[in-house]
């Protein structure tokens, strides 16, 4: 999951899908990138497993997956609470 949200367009189409799903054709306009281009970094977060895809009639609709963003969460605050626990002295 770090590795596809590591390069700042995915995190730019994290940002964007945090307020709500949207169609292929709204991330476009918004992002102003051709849909090839956006297509790939769709295809990177959901084979991530951040992302779900829904398609309708030609459209294909996409949202944050919350479990997935949740997992990360709990890692990072995990991680958070370890991080300041002091060496044990040396011999």
């Amino acid at each position: 999951m770090l590795k596809a949200l590591a390069e700042p367009i995915r995190l730019q189409l994290i940002e964007v899908l945090g307020n709500g799903e949207r169609c292929v054709c709204e991330l476009t306009s918004e992002l102003g990138m051709a849909q090839s281009k956006l297509s790939f970094h769709l295809r990177v977060l959901k084979e991530a497993g951040l992302l779900n895809a829904r398609e309708e009639g030609r459209w294909v609709y996409y949202s944050l997956k919350p479990e997935a963003l949740q997992e990360l969460r709990t890692w990072l605050g995990d991680l958070a609470s370890r991080c300041t626990v002091p060496a044990s002295p040396c011999c």
